[in-house]
């Protein structure tokens, strides 16, 4: 059930009945119940934040999950059975997604989407690795999601369908150089932040095997403020591109010096730049700009353009990257629940679990977010979404 398009929507949201207790589709889900499946069921957990810090983010996952999941029962679920979702609240804490996931696996789960943010995902890795329990999350990005950074060995049970930090500083090396032109470049970057240094060590490692000349690397801290320093070594240079892989507060604070001392580069940045663009004084600064990300509503393909619409019909609202990524995850989870019902396999079997495994690495599919395969790592090889600043606005500009 390759996802070439999109199951449509016919029905109504399930209401929740508690965020701990969870949420189920078309089925209340029995709490000490040990089995995964019954004759017309198959019980799956997603794992998400609700309330706290992080809930704008797992509320738009998990929304997206359970549409997927409403829209594929309604279309006559997998070979018959229903998908049977039971939705914990974590609350954007490691342990408490590690409850939640033995709470899950107590009431029968034999798969999970999730979870959303790094640290409570990693957690529920690390957890899950004994049972050999399937898990895709939609969002969390950091390498050690997928790869144990101790033993270097790859968690075989976890996947995701967002890609991985790095990941986003490699397109956009290759973007510069193949599709911008670019000949030399410069990166600006923040040594406080994780996620700006990998996206920076990625940048310069791609720009080095393709050719791109990387004329000047500067760097500043979090709490810095004034960067003029910087922009004046880097625009002696006059670089064609300057990456700067940083948050879009950052940038709007960056962009208005890069003027005053004429930097003309061209700005290139990751998907931290996806935010508020009100929050630069001046949109004209960055005018021309690209970004990498991982999904945009400006896509006119049937795909995401049907999705778009049939989230908002659910929500009243429209998704966000957050979404897309999920809703992918619950879809590429299903296809593989597929493989392993076509198998005649018991759910929740070890048998049954390492079947869904095995056909989530050997994914080859069209979804929302683009096409998918996975590497070694089970990470996915797909497109990135090029973001440019048109006329002050996020625009679609390609698939890359």
């Amino acid at each position: 059930m390759k996802k070439s398009h999109i199951l449509s929507l016919a029905l109504s949201i399930v209401t929740c009945a508690g965020l701990l207790a969870g949420c189920t589709s078309n089925t209340s889900s029995a709490s000490s119940s040990q089995e995964a499946s019954s004759a017309d069921t198959i019980k799956v957990g997603i794992l998400a934040p609700l309330t706290g810090d992080a809930a704008q983010y797992g509320i738009a996952a998990s929304n997206a999950a359970k549409l997927y999941f409403d829209q594929l029962n309604e279309a006559g679920g997998i070979n018959g059975k229903t998908v049977e979702y039971i939705l914990l609240d974590e609350k954007g804490q490691a342990a408490d997604a590690v409850t939640a996931y033995n709470n899950l696996v107590e009431q029968g789960v034999t798969a999970i989407v999730g979870d959303v943010t790094t640290a409570p995902t990693v957690a529920v890795a690390v957890e899950s690795a004994s049972a050999n329990m399937p898990m895709i999350t939609g969002t969390a990005t950091a390498s050690t999601v997928t790869v144990d950074p101790d033993t270097g060995a790859v968690r075989s049970n976890v996947f995701r369908s967002c890609f991985i930090d790095p990941f986003q500083g490699e397109k956009m090396a290759a973007f510069a150089f193949e599709k911008l032109g670019a000949q030399t470049a410069a990166v600006l970057f923040n040594t406080g932040l994780d996620y700006s240094v990998g996206l920076k060590d990625a940048f310069v490692a791609k720009a080095e095997e393709l050719g791109l000349e990387i004329v000047a690397v500067e760097s500043y801290s979090n709490s810095d403020v004034d960067f003029k320093g910087q922009l004046t070594n880097i625009s002696t240079k006059t670089p064609d591109v300057l990456f700067c892989p940083d948050y879009y507060q950052k940038v709007a604070l960056i962009a208005p010096q890069a003027s005053e001392v004429g930097l003309t580069a061209t700005f290139l940045g990751g998907d931290g730049w996806d935010g508020s663009i009100e929050a630069i004084t001046d949109a004209a600064l960055i005018e021309g700009a690209y970004y990498c990300s991982g999904f945009s509503a400006d896509d006119t393909s049937e795909a995401v353009q049907t999705f778009l619409s049939d989230y908002n019909t659910a929500y009243g609202e429209a998704p966000n990257m957050f979404s897309a990524t999920t809703y992918d995850a619950a879809a590429i989870l299903c296809d593989a629940l597929k493989v392993a019902e076509d198998a005649g396999l018991t759910a929740g079997t070890d048998e049954y679990k390492a079947a869904v495994i095995e056909a989530i690495g050997n994914t080859d599919g069209e979804y929302v977010t683009g096409h998918f395969t996975y590497d070694d790592n089970n990470n996915p090889v797909k497109d990135a979404i090029i973001i440019q600043i048109v006329d002050g606005k996020y625009t679609f500009n390609c698939k890359f």
